[in-house]
């Protein structure tokens, strides 16, 4: 394993090192110079790399590398708009000789896939109401060969190895204590909106079987996962003879738990079910950014910028025995 954290890097430091290709473009500049634009990776975390002033005769070996090749890169730290940036001077391929494993690259959540899922189908086979149940358990077999690998996101939260089951654990494992204190919630429908709100991340998404996102769907782009799980929702209810209330209350809960237009969702919550789900998830997409975020971060000192936490910069005690 790398023994540092891309975090760690420092501003006119010198980097030489292997890096996972997670997205790669050749862009023209303003001033109609070629640079290669890229977003490289590994099991700490993902950089933004640019290469200026792409020469003709750079693009053929340019063009040989795609997203979820590994690359040695020779490179100096800069810094751009707050966060840290890589101002590459060199990128090849991975030779057979060098010394490095394509999983020492790849982010991947901490638990193992089989495990997670062993216990999100528990939780299913858990539920009470018989047209929840039978939902869930099939939304869960029909899909959970992709399930052991798909991240949670292209980009942000869990957008890792197992991600997605990383994700949907976390919050069944919320909901379950919000219940318990909470105990004007229906358990069943938490549970079920739990498991089935970012179920259509896997046809959003395009992924490899490490994890690596690679892009949207033509009906990820057009539509998105909200749109695409309610269509989903609403054919499997039909065929399951679920009612017709019930039905829209699933779709409801998918459709109002990113809360605000400007994030998909043209309406709020209407039921405190589908509130609560809304806070579960914000809650445990922040909590895996802000963990993200401080693991390379030295005790005393601040990290980066965190764009999906509103920008902020976040701190890190120092380590203390006092009790």
């Amino acid at each position: 394993m790398k023994g540092f954290y891309i975090s760690d890097f420092k501003p006119e430091e010198e980097v030489v090192d292997f890096f996972i290709i997670k997205t790669i473009a050749v862009k023209l500049g303003s001033n109609k110079k070629q640079y290669l634009d890229l977003l490289l990776g590994d099991s700490t975390g993902e950089v933004t790399a640019k290469k200026w002033d792409v020469a003709d005769s750079e693009l053929p070996a340019i063009n040989e590398i795609t997203e979820g090749d590994i690359v040695k890169i020779k490179a100096t730290v800069t810094q751009w708009n707050g966060l840290k940036q890589l101002r590459v001077m060199k990128i090849r391929k991975k030779a057979e000789k060098d010394p490095i494993e394509l999983m020492d690259l790849i982010k991947a959540a901490p638990e193992r896939g089989e495990d997670m899922y062993a216990f999100i189908l528990g939780k299913a086979e858990s539920i009470t109401d018989e047209h929840l149940k039978t939902l869930c358990i099939r939304l869960l077999t029909d899909n959970k060969e992709r399930l052991m690998y798909y991240p949670a996101a292209q980009k942000n939260h869990h957008a890792e190895l197992s991600g997605l089951l990383y994700h949907v654990k976390r919050m069944l494992m919320n909901g379950e204590r919000m219940c318990e204190v909470y105990t004007n919630l229906n358990a069943d429908l938490v549970t079920a909106g739990v498991i089935i709100h970012d179920i259509e991340k896997l046809n959003e998404i395009e992924s490899n079987e490490l994890g690596i996102a690679q892009g949207y769907s033509f009906e990820g782009q057009m539509l998105g996962h909200l749109v695409q799980g309610i269509k989903t929702i609403d054919r499997l209810a039909e065929e399951i003879g679920m009612p017709k209330e019930k039905a829209i209350m699933l779709e409801h809960m998918i459709l109002s738990h990113h809360y605000e237009p400007e994030f998909g969702s043209p309406k709020k919550p209407m039921f405190p079910e589908a509130e609560i789900l809304h806070y579960l998830d914000i809650i445990d997409a922040r909590m895996f950014d802000m963990e993200d975020a401080l693991r390379g971060t030295t005790p005393g000192e601040f990290s980066d910028r965190v764009w999906t936490l509103d920008n902020r910069k976040l701190y890190k005690p120092m380590q203390s025995d006092d009790k």
